[in-house]
């Protein structure tokens, strides 16, 4: 395979230099160096996709595409695809910032309400000990001051590890939902039923005993379609979805809910458990509904080796809403 030409190594290095951008960002590059419109040359764009991944998979990279979740959009990134100590020493993060971060994901994770946020007083009340992987907790832990715990989420922020909603809530930012895509898969964060994506931004079944939970995109997307019954896919109750008359759509398989890059997801199995986690009270008066609990273990990069162009399948079974340690 002839290498890489300076057209792709452009669209590499926008990604590199700047983040994660959104799609008619990254689209808009691709135009600029190529001299094609992206509309009229998808497959070319495609290609360009496969050829670069097929190459950075020997350096362990990817580029991969996202949604985020709280605003629908797609966004594209590089991210790493292993978790080794040497990845690590590349962070410009303390161990003390890297413990921080994961009390937070652990806490958004955690929401029964699967709102995908964290006050902000809620966030800086995480206490570093309980991240701890043995009964001694580090001295940097507990000289981790209440100021370097705000200045860790301005930082945080600004890298798009985490968001700042609209209500002074905090949520994950677009390179969480990029680099931690293995990771919920593995703890088995509840997902989407539709698009088999972790739902940590989601609406809930009205049935309490069910675990069902779909993203608002994904509710769009398949309750837009005229002939598809308004009830959720696990239990049958009526799922109560006003569709706008724009939303309105003849075909059945209209799908926009998953963005065009990505690894395939496995399909998962229900696994066994000795007993249900603590349940904890839920924040703000949400409704009660089962708390999980799950360990983080993330050190800054995914783990995916699946190929990146592959379209993911649908759920076959739905997952229990309980997270393991």
């Amino acid at each position: 395979m002839p290498p890489l030409c300076w057209r792709h190594h452009t669209l590499i290095q926008a990604l590199l230099s700047r983040g994660p951008l959104k799609e008619s960002e990254f689209q808009s590059i691709f135009s600029d160096v190529t001299g094609k419109s992206f509309d009229s040359h998808q497959q070319l764009f495609n290609d360009y996709l496969r050829k670069i991944n097929m190459e950075l998979s020997y350096v362990q990279f990817e580029l991969r595409a996202c949604r985020n979740q709280y605003d629908s959009g797609v966004y594209y990134g590089v991210i790493n695809t292993i978790a080794d100590e040497q990845s690590k020493l590349g962070s410009k993060y303390t161990v003390p910032q890297i413990a921080f971060y994961k009390g937070i994901i652990e806490a958004i994770v955690q929401d029964p309400a699967a709102q995908g946020t964290i006050s902000n007083i809620n966030a800086l009340n995480i206490r570093l000990e309980n991240q701890g992987t043995s009964s001694q907790v580090p001295t940097a832990f507990k000289a981790f001051s209440m100021s370097q715990k705000e200045k860790t989420i301005q930082e945080l922020v600004h890298d798009q590890w985490l968001c700042d909603m609209s209500d002074g809530r905090i949520g994950l930012g677009v390179r969480s939902f990029l680099d931690l895509r293995s990771w919920f898969h593995n703890n088995e964060v509840p997902a989407c039923d539709v698009c088999n994506e972790a739902g940590v931004k989601a609406d809930l079944c009205p049935n309490e005993s069910c675990t069902v939970r779909i993203h608002k995109y994904c509710l769009q997307a398949k309750f837009s379609q005229q002939r598809m019954e308004k009830v959720c896919p696990g239990c049958g109750t009526q799922w109560p979805y006003v569709m706008a008359k724009s939303e309105a759509v003849e075909e059945d398989d209209t799908d926009v809910s998953q963005p065009p890059l990505g690894p395939a997801m496995r399909k998962r199995q229900k696994t066994s458990s000795n007993g249900p986690p603590e349940s904890q009270p839920p924040e703000n008066g949400q409704p009660s509904r089962r708390r999980v609990a799950v360990k983080v273990d993330y050190d800054g990069a995914g783990s995916s080796q699946e190929p990146s162009l592959v379209p993911r399948t649908r759920r076959a079974t739905r997952n229990s809403a309980r997270l393991h340690r």
